[in-house]
This record gives structure tokens, C-alpha cells and sequence, in this order.
């Protein structure tokens, strides 16, 4: 599913409509996600937000790069700032669950809702319970696999607690406390899907699609060229984006939907059921599509996608991800990826120039992407993986968890082992395979092959000694050659 933005308008009758929407998130079981986002504080920065803050959003979002076009285009541009600027409006940004974990390509729709709510507007975040199921042709060469409802019911929850996680990050670590946020709540289109039967769906929203603009739609055109066409169930999915838009509008006043820039005909074809419908005035916002340096989508890179789970990607992967990015695409990334001020930017360009070596952009740029994902505790766990792998440090080492080891080293095998009295090195390392049994095995230890804790070690008789082959947290490091590692927890007797 696209992300979507959703912007109430009115201050005039503002109690009626808040108290009327919190009902609503309470009666569904959604709830506010997070403490501090109560009815009082959505009240208070209704009446306080800064209408010069508001009219300058677009414009500061456009200098970052987080927007790319508008829709109707001549209204937008001049309509939208003033509706910004009549006060606090509510967001709305949806993601179809088809996969248990969003990704970094999905990252930056997180951020344009994340950069609404810093401005005092209330933000929902809607997931495709419902959407999942059918599909998104837009941007895709060929139907997805289709979902069963147990997996997508699974895919919901899962996202559901990483977008709450990302909320909780940014409001804790990121926000200038100073400044009101806007409310934040989770929900599930499936609500309004799961108990309408196709005959009444069809005969309250089909009757407003005309087959002639469908089939003009982008996707619908391109999918239509290929070899395996398009399924009747995808080129229904407009219908169900456009209604959804319908819903919010309806539901929460909703004016403003965002979506990828290959969104842009859904978009439309929601402005026109809306138009029909109600004859309301709505807009649509598209973010640009984020690729690497060799034209690939950022995360996705030789379909190896850079998860925003952490069982997926481990906090340590995505601060490498990032670290690693090209130089000039830096400079680009930290202005849409973080929430740092442009002038500030502009200085660390300045110091990466004067000194390349230090990489003090790249740095930035991963410390800030981590901790929005993972939080300040995932970040230092980046950080020490880092110091552990690079910098072969035993501080490091010792600090870190049984699931810091695991994440840094997913191919080594883990071993939970008696530790008894006398235990030597050679024995230590039989006991989890990393020498072979007999002659070779000892000959490979004398001569300095085997590494424990960074440490080289050529004396295979040595019984294991604490804090030198044993950490304080009860493991061993094992690497032999450059890359084989070994992973030791010592239960003691």
C-alpha cells in the first residue's frame, strides 16, 4: 500500500471532531501508541501551532528532497500551504504488510509522516490489512504471491510494533521536546473491509469508475504490455486506495493522501472518487523514489533489502548500510533520511571536504538512521559490533550480549558448553569443531591459526584462562583463518 497523508482542515468545531476521533480509535482497539500524544496535548497544539511554521513545512520539505510532486498541481501549490496554515491537521501514511518487516526503501514515507507530526499535526499510520491481500501493481512487472490471511494477520502485527518503535524513537530521541507533537495511532483498513459483502461495495463505490480512465492509469498500461498481463484482482486495487481515501476523508476529515511517485494514478483516482462523492476539494503529495548510486532502490540491491526488524537487519547491518554509502550520495541522504538542519548538513559537508578521511558525514548519517530505527541502545549495539569486528576490541567484546555475537556473526555457529576444570585450548576448540581431530588440528593451533577473543593463541596444551580466553560475560570468540568464527557460552559446573 502507498504511503498516504491526510490533513483536517477546520479549527471551527475542532472539540467535536477530536473527541468524536479518539472514540472511534478507542472503540477499534487502536488506541494512541504513545503516552505522551493524550486528547489534552492534540487540543493544545490544535490551538498553538504556528501558522508561519506550517506554511513553511512544504517549502522546508521540498529543500530537503522529501517531496516530489503535487496533485491538482496549480491547486496544490497554492490551496495546500493555506489549509497547513489554518492550524494542526491530521496525517494519515499507509503500508500494505507484505512482508513481516518494512525496509529502508519504505523508510523515507516514515519520515515524511514523522516530519508532520514535529510540526504539531496528528498522524495516523495505516496498514493494508485488507490491500495486502489483493495486490499493488504499481511499479511491479508481476503479480505478487498471493497472501494468505493468517500471514498477512502476522505481517500486520509485526509492522504495527516496528512503526510504534520508530514513533516512540524519534519522539524520545530525536524531537525537540520543546515543541508539541501531534497524536500518533496505528490502524488497519481491514476494519472497514472485513465485514462489507462485494455486491454492496461494488454498488456504492464501483458505480463512480469509468473503465476508459482505469485502463489510462500508468501501471495499468504497462502491466498490460507484459507477457503475463494483469489479473482482474490488481487492476481492482485503485478502487480499494481510492476508497480508502474516501473512508479517511469521511472518518477524519481527511484532505491529503501521500504516495510513492509511482502512486501518482492511484492518487488521482482518489481525488476523482472524492471529487464525485462529495465534491470536496482534495490534494495528493508523491515522495521520489530513493536509488543508489548505480540506479538501484535504496535497500534493495540485488534483492538483498535492508530490513527495519531487527531479527531481519540487525541494528550493526543497517549503521554499516549507511556507513557505507557512496560519498555523493551522502550529502542527499542526510537531508532526506535525518532530521538534522540543513545548515547543519551544509557544516559536516564542509568538515567531510577538509578532511575525507575522518568520514564524519557517513558517520552521522548511520548514528542518526540507527537510533530513529533501533533507539540509543540500538545504536550503541552497532556501535560496539563495530568496535568488535574492526577495531578487534575485547572491551567490546566482553560488553556485548548473546544476541549482539549471534547478530554480528550470523554464519558462526553458537555452543553452549560445560566449562570444566582443566579445559585446554585444543580441547575447547574440538569440542566445537572449529580444528580437525588428530595431527593437523594441534599443528594448526602451534602455528598461530586459531585467534581467541582477538587474541592469537600458538599454545594448544594452555588450559583456558578467565578474562584472557573466557570474557567476564562467559563467552569465547573463536576465529580461525580470516573468516570462521565460533561462538562459545560457558556454563559453569
Amino acid at each position: 500500500m502507498r504511503p498516504l497523508l491526510c490533513l483536517r482542515v477546520t479549527l471551527s468545531n475542532m472539540a467535536a471532531p477530536v473527541a468524536g476521533t479518539c472514540r472511534f480509535l478507542w472503540r477499534h482497539g487502536l488506541g494512541v501508541l504513545l503516552r505522551r500524544t493524550s486528547l489534552r496535548l492534540a487540543l493544545r497544539s490544535r490551538l498553538h501551532c504556528s501558522s508561519a511554521a506550517h506554511g513553511g513545512l512544504l517549502r522546508a520539505l521540498n529543500k530537503r528532497g522529501v517531496l516530489k510532486d503535487s496533485f491538482p498541481e496549480n491547486a496544490a501549490q497554492d490551496q495546500l500551504p493555506r489549509l497547513l496554515q489554518s492550524g494542526a491537521q491530521t496525517v494519515y501514511c499507509g503500508f500494505d504488510p507484505t512482508a513481516d518487516s518494512l525496509h529502508v526503501g519504505n523508510l523515507l514515507a516514515v519520515i515524511g509522516l514523522l516530519h508532520f507530526r514535529s510540526a504539531g499535526h496528528h498522524v495516523l499510520a495505516v496498514l493494508g490489512g485488507a490491500t495486502a491481500q489483493i495486490g499493488d501493481p504499481s511499479g511491479k512487472t508481476s503479480e505478487r504471491e498471493r497472501l494468505s490471511a493468517a500471514a498477512v494477520e502476522a505481517n500486520t502485527r509485526s509492522i504495527r510494533e516496528s512503526l510504534q518503535r520508530i514513533f516512540a524513537n524519534h519522539e524520545l530521541h530525536v524531537h525537540d521536546a520543546r515543541r508539541p507533537l501531534g497524536s500518533v495511532a496505528v490502524v488497519d483498513n481491514l476494519s472497514w473491509y472485513k465485514d462489507r459483502g462485494v455486491v454492496a461495495f461494488l454498488s456504492e463505490a464501483g458505480r463512480h469508475f469509468r473503465m476508459g480512465t482505469m485502463l489510462s492509469r500508468h501501471s495499468v498500461q504497462s502491466r498490460l504490455r507484459s507477457a503475463d498481463g494483469m489479473s482482474l484482482a490488481e487492476f481492482t486495487y485503485q478502487v480499494f486506495q481510492a476508497y480508502d481515501f474516501h473512508h479517511l476523508n469521511q472518518v477524519y476529515g481527511c484532505r491529503i493522501q501521500l504516495g510513492g511517485g509511482d502512486q501518482l494514478g492511484n492518487l488521482m483516482s482518489g481525488h476523482e472518487f472524492i471529487h464525485k462523492v462529495s465534491g470536496e476539494e482534495v490534494y495528493g503529495l508523491t515522495i521520489p523514489l530513493v536509488t543508489s548510486s548505480v540506479g538501484d532502490k535504496l535497500g534493495k540491491t540485488a534483492g538483498n533489502a535492508v530490513w527495519l526488524n531487527r531479527n531481519r537487519t540487525s541494528p550493526f547491518e543497517l549503521y554499516q548500510f549507511f556507513l557505507r554509502q557512496p560519498d555523493a550520495s551522502v550529502e542527499g541522504y542526510l537531508k532526506l533520511f535525518t532530521f538534522l538542519p540543513l545548515a547543519e548538513v551544509e557544516r559536516l559537508m564542509e568538515q567531510q571536504r577538509e578532511d575525507p578521511g575522518k568520514r564524519l558525514a557517513h558517520k552521522r548519517l548511520a548514528a542518526e538512521v540507527t537510533k530513529l530505527v533501533h533507539g540509543k541502545d540500538g545504536l550503541e549495539s552497532a556501535k560496539r559490533c563495530t568496535n568488535a569486528l574492526y577495531h578487534s576490541s575485547v572491551q567490546a567484546l566482553e560488553e556485548m550480549s548473546d544476541e549482539e555475537l549471534q547478530e554480528l556473526f550470523k554464519e558462526a555457529p553458537f555452543h553452549e558448553l560445560l566449562l570444566e576444570p582443566g579445559t585446554t585450548v585444543i580441547e575447547a576448540c574440538r569440542r566445537v569443531n572449529a580444528v580437525p581431530e588428530g595431527p593437523r588440528g594441534y599443528q594448526m593451533l602451534s602455528d598461530g591459526a586459531v585467534w581467541i577473543n582477538h587474541r592469537r593463541t600458538d599454545k594448544p596444551e594452555q588450559v583456558l584462562i578467565p578474562k584472557l580466553h573466557i570474557l567476564s560475560n562467559g563467552l569465547s570468540l573463536l576465529r580461525v583463518g580470516k573468516r570462521n568464527f565460533y561462538i562459545i557460552k560457558w556454563l559453569s559446573l
